[in-house]
């Protein structure tokens, strides 16, 4: 293999495949980066593959010039930190001996031992696992806009949870039925839900299915979108997702990019269940106004005291923020309220957890539901998202 890499891009490539590389394993192939050069008439082609043996990524590089096909399988490491060091130069030079690879700038020559390709695991093909030549055959397709994709994992990913005990709740609940896609997540704390309509052509045939998508492949999805008019290829086998980033040329889909992920198994938690139906006091607030106010609130906030005091007043639609942490001080911030329907109510909720969803939402405007201090909150922002948040009990 010989090929000259624009050496921005490729160092774009190599800083997102490493996600997908293994940090610690006993097999050395899953540290290495596999590398694939095809020539097609004047132009070529590089393709970089990682996988850690639960998520795999595929990127495609166009900005080669492929003077010899072939293969290479070498530490991602080295290679991350080579290309990285030689940032004077425009292009690098790629070539293989036998498991070596050499890699040349304008005043540098590295040589980097590899591994023989043939002993990289198999990664299934998108092409492959869609048409059903592969065993693990999907059981739906479909596509999404990447910004409307983008938009919707945004808004459940945060409320995942972040400790193993559950392992269901540590990924993210895809629900596709028809045109619709509803994404959740959860900690057991607070719950995320959004909805979306689905761009791509229907399948008026299609079965309605569900995957837990684990936050690791999200987290890299969302790296994987640049181009928000880009078209997202989803596919759902059994035990695995993929996602192909890119537009379709023809009838040959060609993806710059295709993640794949082992699913989360077990049971995602009655979800629906959760969403209170009876609130009967409604909060209409700015959504920057009130994230403002809970960012100060919470600055006199410790680990023992980390709850914010929200009081809603119907008389002047007023909200008044308070906290208090012993040997710290006492803060108090009051912010006005656009809207109120009901008695008066005061609620701890933890910060971080207002402020995680306000940030996500696109509407200026958004509105709470409440009940009682000990029963959840509910914010909404417009018809596609809702956010059930748990109370913190305050001294």
């Amino acid at each position: 293999m010989k090929v000259i890499c624009d050496r921005g891009a490729l160092l774009d490539a190599i800083n997102l495949i490493s996600g997908a590389v293994a940090a610690r394993t006993p097999k050395v192939q899953l540290t290495c980066v596999k590398l694939s050069a095809i020539k097609r008439g004047n132009a070529g082609e590089l393709t970089l593959l990682a996988t850690d043996a639960e998520i795999s990524l595929r990127l495609k590089l166009a900005q080669v010039d492929v003077q010899q096909a072939g293969d290479a399988l070498i530490p991602a490491d080295k290679l991350r930190q080579i290309i990285s060091a030689e940032d004077s130069e425009p292009t690098l030079t790629l070539e293989t001996e036998n498991e070596m690879m050499h890699i040349k700038g304008q005043d540098a020559h590295f040589k980097v031992f590899g591994y023989n390709v043939a002993d990289y695991p198999p990664v299934p093909e998108l092409a492959g696992v869609i048409a059903g030549s592969d065993a693990n055959k999907a059981k739906a397709v479909f596509s999404q806009n990447a910004g409307a994709l983008a938009a919707t994992v945004s808004r459940t990913l945060f409320a995942t949870a972040r400790e193993n005990s559950r392992y269901a709740i540590n990924g993210v609940l895809m629900k596709r039925d028809g045109k619709k896609m509803e994404m959740v997540a959860t900690d057991g704390r607070r719950m995320a839900m959004c909805r979306a309509t689905l761009t791509g052509a229907a399948d008026k045939d299609a079965k309605a299915i569900s995957c837990i998508v684990p936050t690791k492949a999200l987290n890299m999805l969302m790296r994987l979108i640049n181009n928000p008019d880009d078209q997202v290829q989803i596919a759902i086998t059994d035990n695995q997702v993929f996602f192909g980033v890119g537009a379709a040329t023809g009838k040959n889909e060609t993806h710059h990019a295709v993640l794949s992920s082992t699913l989360v198994e077990g049971t995602f938690p009655p979800y629906e269940d959760v969403i209170p139906k009876d609130q009967d006091k409604k909060v209409t607030f700015d959504r920057d106004v009130v994230s403002s106010a809970v960012r100060r609130a919470a600055l006199l906030t410790n680990e023992e005291s980390r709850g914010v005091r929200m009081a809603f007043k119907s008389k002047g639609k007023q909200l008044e923020l308070s906290s208090r942490a012993p040997e710290m001080g006492e803060a108090r911030v009051e912010v006005g309220l656009a809207g109120y329907e009901g008695e008066d109510i005061e609620i701890g909720f933890n910060p971080t957890f207002i402020t995680d969803a306000l940030k996500v939402m696109n509407d200026p405007q958004v509105i709470m539901e409440l009940k009682a201090p000990n029963k959840p909150g509910v914010i909404k922002s417009g018809a596609d998202f809702v956010y059930v948040v748990m109370p913190v009990n305050l001294q």
